[in-house]
């Protein structure tokens, strides 16, 4: 109703008077990446994906030449499955876990179980807890989970989604119990969380083109693309958005035929009769 549309006040604009905080939000995850590395915190992400049906999945397949894929036109929904999942973009090792269901028991569960394994998997831990380590990163998140009075020295950043049940004092104080500190992303910043990008490369190696008929198929097909990928895996780095692509604008280089050479600037794909022009003859 137009009597209740309230006008933007000055300095405002018109539906973002949540976006300085969630720029803060956002720079904080930025940060985490790029410099979380090299500050000796290893950066994890963790996310669900799903549900998967059992139906036909659109996509290419390697096929003998004239006898496409076909598809059946008929098939059963028995039931869906989701993709747990514990990404390390530094080194581009995955963890994942394919369940029916994701109630809070089981997401929890899996994701302890998998975060003790990466810790002890570390080595020890060197410097003396310091508080200060744990504050900067809380500043500017909207969410500030109280910290414990006696805290660890901090060993690992962890992105995951702004859900409830990530936000429950019993997983927030394991968190910290064991040095993790939990960076929220803002609503409508799931693409802050680089675990949405290797969901997506397991989606489409392990469903495309593929007509799963069971809950327990998908989950196999998941594990197995898993392992195949940390076999030989791709790290991750962040791209960031505007500024990002700018800066990478500004270093992108041209590649030159025949060696490894680049150019900061493309060359003129002009003839060389462009340059010195020469009489020609039509013969035909």
């Amino acid at each position: 109703m137009p009597h209740r549309v309230r006008a933007p006040q000055a300095g405002e604009r018109d539906g973002g008077r949540h976006r300085p905080r969630r720029r803060v939000e956002k720079k904080s995850i930025e940060d985490a990446y790029l410099t979380g590395e090299a500050m000796g915190l290893p950066v994890w992400c963790t996310d669900q994906a799903g549900p998967f049906q059992t139906v036909p999945h659109p996509g290419q397949s390697w096929e003998p030449e004239g006898q496409p894929a076909r598809q059946p036109h008929e098939y059963l929904r028995d039931g869906t499955a989701k993709l747990l999942t514990l990404f390390h973009p530094a080194d581009g090792r995955v963890r994942v876990e394919g369940v029916a269901t994701c109630p809070n028991p089981v997401l929890h569960g899996w994701l302890k179980q998998e975060l003790t394994a990466v810790l002890a998997a570390m080595p020890a831990a060197v410097k003396v807890a310091s508080r200060s380590d744990w504050e900067r990163w809380q500043q500017g998140l909207s969410i500030k989970p109280t910290l414990l009075d006696d805290l660890p020295p901090l060993k690992m950043l962890l992105v995951l989604d702004n859900l409830a049940g990530h936000k429950t004092p019993e997983f927030v104080c394991w968190l910290f119990a064991h040095g993790i500190m939990p960076l929220y992303t803002p609503v409508g910043g799931s693409w802050l969380n680089m675990a949405e990008s290797i969901q997506r490369v397991l989606k489409r190696r392990a469903l495309e083109g593929q007509h799963p008929t069971t809950v327990a198929e998908i989950m196999a097909w998941f594990e197995a693309v898993a392992r195949h990928w940390n076999a030989a895996p791709t790290p991750f780095v962040w791209g960031g958005k505007r500024a990002s692509r700018r800066r990478r604008q500004r270093e992108r280089r041209h590649r030159l035929g025949g060696s490894g050479a680049c150019t900061p600037a493309p060359l003129s794909a002009r003839l060389e009769s462009d340059l010195w022009p020469c009489p020609t003859q039509m013969t035909h």
